[in-house]
């Protein structure tokens, strides 16, 4: 929504980490400048809305500084069912001077808020098969939201140069590491603490949207229910480490059990989805966030669907340079998707 310029930094500021990427064009490709990431303490962020805008800003702060970069330059991105509409429409064939004209217009009939409250943007996909019709994805942001992030970022001595949306940042991190393949519908899906963003990609291009008011902070609340142990605790315990007097079969009968409502909710999703296309099949699932980190989450999801799920490999085509510490890299890749995308981001681009 706003277009800067390149050697920026991107930042996802989740609801239970904040985490950063630096990449650099290399020959043929990218490579790995640096990353980080910091757990934030609760109730900073909730359902989006940030509650504690001090200590955000200097967790963000300490972040940049452990990275050493100089770079102010910065991408972050939004998401959230009741902040962020995002419909794939169809309209008469204009140009996008046009579209640039008339898109208050064209918006008012999709978007559930007073269209002056809202931040619009617009990407046109292409023609329709029906003639003089084209598809367009339109993008409502509420003002409020975008002002609210872009304000913690710039008290943070940073520079906000692009906003962009969760799902379009997975989308991102997905062309450059995946091979697109035409005749497939592949979901991305991005598990977060309070959060599901989940995007369909048909031969690569974003066909459905959906953002869920769900996340893992479900698995931390019966974790720390269930077991009687502290927030922290229960965290590490939900990432696999171990904790003095929990054993990992309690843990894993827990999160089975606590993982229902979530995974009903990816489920539903995909049955609307599958609806609302003639039943086109979706023939994988990537998973990315920190639901990527609870062991056989991604199974779990397999076994709900039907359908095959991997762990998102945001670096998979991404140089990893020596000075880079691997094994730690490996470990928090998955929660890394987002950031990448942002990361991706360049002046002008849509």
């Amino acid at each position: 929504m706003l277009f800067g310029a390149k050697g920026s930094i991107g930042l996802d500021i989740g609801s239970s980490y904040i985490k950063i990427v630096k990449l650099k064009e290399s020959k043929g490709g990218y490579e790995l400048e640096l990353f980080d990431i910091a757990q934030l303490p609760q109730e900073l962020i909730v359902d989006g809305s940030i509650i504690d805008s001090i200590r955000l800003v200097e967790s963000i702060k300490e972040l940049v500084k452990k990275t050493g970069t100089k770079t102010k330059d910065t991408v972050i991105s939004v998401s959230g069912h009741s902040s962020v509409i995002i419909k794939r429409i169809s309209l008469p064939e204009m140009s996008e001077e046009e579209l640039q004209e008339s898109i208050k217009f064209e918006a008012e009939q999709y978007v559930p808020f007073d269209i002056e409250d809202v931040d619009l943007d617009f990407q046109i996909i292409g023609p329709k098969e029906e003639p003089g019709q084209m598809d367009v994805i339109l993008v409502a942001v509420k003002k409020d939201v975008i002002n609210e992030y872009i304000s913690v970022v710039k008290e943070a001595g940073l520079n906000p140069i692009i906003v962009d949306v969760d799902a379009f940042a997975l989308e991102n991190m997905y062309g450059a590491n995946y091979q697109i393949d035409t005749d497939r519908n592949v979901a991305l899906l991005n598990l977060g603490a309070s959060t599901i963003n989940m995007s369909i990609l048909k031969g690569g291009v974003s066909v459905f949207t959906r953002d869920s008011s769900l996340g893992t902070n479900l698995h931390t609340e019966a974790i720390q229910r269930e077991l009687n142990v502290s927030y922290e605790n229960a965290e590490k315990l939900k990432r696999g480490e171990s904790v003095e007097n929990v054993s990992p079969e309690q843990v894993s009968s827990v999160i089975e059990a606590a993982s229902g409502e979530i995974l009903g909710e990816i489920a539903r999703s995909l049955d609307y989805y599958s609806s609302t296309t003639m039943h086109e099949e979706i023939s994988e699932i990537i998973l990315s966030g920190g639901g990527a980190l609870i062991r056989n989450f991604a199974q779990m999801i397999a076994e709900k669907t039907g359908i095959q799920t991997s762990v998102a490999e945001p670096f998979r085509n991404i140089k990893i340079p020596k000075k880079i510490d691997s094994a730690y890299l490996g470990e928090v890749a998955p929660i890394l998707g987002i950031a990448v995308g942002l990361a991706l981001r360049k002046q002008g681009d849509r």
